[in-house]
């Protein structure tokens, strides 16, 4: 018995991760524009500002402001960007490399 509900429990664990790491492409026909908005003064000294942010919701991108955000040792931002494609638009994320 306690043989299976380890098997059901790792069986569980794998389609969550399985099913998380299927991260949807949403397109749309036109780009949305970028809200115009001042960057805040840095907090402390070598802060990196992340750029805002696209993220699918209610149908649509929703953009998220940007942030100041610790320098990872060896590691560089890299920011999102838009690519054109034949079905439309699309966001890639940022992500630190």
């Amino acid at each position: 018995m306690k043989t299976i509900s380890k098997l059901g429990m790792m069986l569980a664990l794998a389609g969550s991760l399985f099913l998380a790491s299927c991260a949807g492409s949403y397109y749309v026909y036109e780009r949305p524009a970028e809200p115009v908005y001042v960057r805040p003064v840095a907090p402390y000294p070598g802060a990196i500002w992340i750029e805002g942010d696209w993220v699918w919701q209610g149908g649509r991108y929703v953009y998220f402001r940007g942030h100041w955000d610790r320098p990872r040792p060896g590691r560089v931002w890299m920011r999102g960007a838009w690519e054109r494609g034949p079905r439309g638009y699309r966001w890639h994320r940022g992500y630190w490399r």
